[in-house]
């Protein structure tokens, strides 16, 4: 199953402050003034898969927007939140989101299993043990032009140097800079 990021990060690399708050993607950048050709916007790339996995913190962030029926970004995806410690979704996402709190290679086996092929991977703890465990295939950075000096950082440590390779950038009007990788050796991968 491929395993794809599609984020939003500020220059300095964070993807949300200390608290939590993403205020700063509203004030980034000129959006009035367009993407460039080649820019993945949020829409096709949701088209590019077929479930989803998050951390419980991105859901709860999810939650705490009460959107609409009409303003769902998500369609019909199958999405799963990932946490130890609660065994429902919030009740405004309830019959939207399923619970795990099991291992991830045997999570994607069985998301296999039920003939899913693309999982959108959302969340600064899961993408970071997705990459820890070997299991991200491709990573989406939308690079906004702003510094906010300290929050949570979108990569964390990992336990060996993680090779990324068949680079893409757009760079945007707007002031967005989004960067493509393929994750791993794709070297090894053709041998």
């Amino acid at each position: 199953m491929k395993c794809s990021v599609y984020i939003a990060a500020t220059a300095d690399g964070f993807i949300a402050r200390k608290d939590g708050g993403i205020d700063w993607l509203e004030i980034a950048g000129d959006p009035e003034k367009g993407v460039g050709e080649g820019y993945i916007d949020f829409e096709t790339f949701i088209a590019s898969v077929d479930c989803m996995i998050m951390g419980r913190k991105t859901m709860e962030a999810i939650s705490s927007f009460n959107l609409t029926p009409e303003q769902w970004p998500y369609g019909d995806l199958k999405i799963i939140a990932l946490s130890r410690s609660l065994k429902e979704p919030p009740d405004n996402l309830k019959g939207k989101v399923e619970m795990y709190s099991g291992d991830l290679p045997a999570l994607l086996n069985r998301l296999e299993q039920e003939g899913h092929k693309g999982a959108y991977v959302d969340g600064g703890s899961t993408i970071q043990s997705f990459i820890r465990h070997g299991l991200m295939n491709e990573i989406i950075v939308t690079q906004m032009p702003i510094l906010i000096g300290e929050g949570q950082p979108l990569f964390g440590k990992t336990p060996q140097d993680v090779r990324l390779s068949n680079p893409s950038v757009v760079v945007c009007p707007s002031g967005y800079v989004q960067i493509r990788y393929s994750v791993g050796d794709e070297r090894a991968s053709d041998q």
